[in-house]
């Protein structure tokens, strides 16, 4: 199969996240399948206009801003012609309304969840009614599309919103499991919490950091870690001044493969405080490395932690809650235990292997129901 691929950014991009992740991790093994995949994407300036990245090719044009606007006039008149078997709209956060203009080849569409009033939460109220009125609009175009989701939260969404569940197959984010320990390693010294995930607003990561504030007063010498990067690390940082914990707080940034597995091994717990997801691969990363997570029962999240069993899910902004639940696994030694082994148990359950056949499976699939559609 021929197949391209359309998404707002590829992996190398420093704003990918989780949809680009579970974007190459499947479409780099059906290439190594023997299927060739393009990707189209936004362009930024560090990287360049076209590049083979895991064996897709990869084409970068317009910019971040407005992306959306140059996908159409690209497809018209660059891509339309072109002998692609199908066309996968990759959906995050805008939409490129490509039901519209792609009319002679089949389409399935990915989503992750929607953003809806949360994107306020994140940006200027100008850009969260540009992406708020997206998604509305979004309901007016795709209705009648085949989608893949990636929980059991984001089929919940789109059915409350009309969509007709035939349409809908589930294709899980997942693990590479050559890559992860499934172990319990050696801990920290000190009762260490760690953040793993992109530094932005909506993750609502000052929450994690109030909770801290309240655990230190029981457990003196425990210490928060937080890997990853993004915007919002400057009024994190001015935050844990304020709250008088900056001493005890380490800010790692960007982590690489090696030691993102090193730190999350010998954390005592992660905590994910998100208002809202579509999954959390980063939660299963943890439990992969037999560390349990403690995480919101948001949308997503709760799909990813198994309460009980992987980690433990708190009331989102209950501070009191999350503070609670991070000193009860600290110093509870069976429930530490019971966790931590059950974080491996559920991880093993989630492989990009498994999820990529799916998707073959599924892209064939519609590729016929469009060609009967044809006939």
């Amino acid at each position: 199969m021929n197949i391209l691929v359309i998404n707002w950014q590829d992996i190398k991009n420093k704003f990918a996240g989780g949809a680009e992740v579970h974007l190459f991790e499947i479409f780099k093994r059906i290439v190594a399948k023997g299927h060739k995949v393009t990707l189209l994407c936004c362009r930024i300036k560090e990287l360049p206009k076209t590049e083979i990245v895991d064996g897709i090719e990869v084409i970068r044009i317009g910019n971040r801003s407005f992306f959306n606007w140059f996908v159409p006039l690209f497809y018209f008149f660059k891509l339309k012609k072109e002998n692609f078997d199908i066309i996968i709209d990759d959906i995050n956060k805008i939409p490129f309304f490509t039901p519209l203009y792609v009319r002679n080849k089949p389409l399935l569409c990915i989503s992750h969840h929607f953003f809806g009033k949360t994107i306020f939460k994140q940006v200027n109220i100008f850009s969260g009614l540009y992406v708020y009125i997206s998604e509305i609009l979004m309901d007016l175009v795709y209705k009648k599309c085949p989608f893949v989701v990636v929980s059991e939260s984001t089929l919940r969404e789109f059915l409350s919103r009309g969509y007709p569940k035939e349409n809908f197959e589930i294709v899980y984010n997942a693990l590479d499991q050559t890559k992860f320990p499934f172990e319990r390693r050696e801990k920290y010294p000190r009762p260490t919490i760690t953040y793993f995930g992109r530094l932005k607003k909506y993750k609502s990561i000052e929450q994690l950091f109030y909770a801290f504030q309240k655990v230190k007063q029981i457990i003196s010498d425990a210490q928060l870690f937080v890997i990853g990067r993004g915007d919002y690390e400057p009024d994190l940082r001015k935050l844990s001044e304020e709250l008088g914990i900056s001493q005890d707080v380490t800010f790692w940034g960007y982590v690489d493969e090696e030691q993102k597995i090193e730190l999350l091994s010998k954390s005592h717990c992660v905590v994910n405080p998100s208002i809202k997801e579509g999954w959390g691969i980063t939660n299963l990363e943890s439990n992969a490395c037999g560390t349990l997570v403690i995480s919101a029962n948001v949308e997503g999240l709760r799909d990813s932690v198994k309460d009980g069993l992987s980690g433990l899910l708190y009331e989102f902004g209950n501070i009191d809650d999350l503070a609670n639940k991070i000193i009860n696994v600290l110093k509870d030694k069976e429930l530490f235990d019971r966790l931590s082994n059950g974080a491996i148990e559920w991880a093993r359950n989630f492989s990009w292997d498994i999820s990529a056949n799916k998707m073959i499976e599924i892209i064939e699939r519609v590729i016929k129901d469009f060609e009967k559609t044809k006939i």
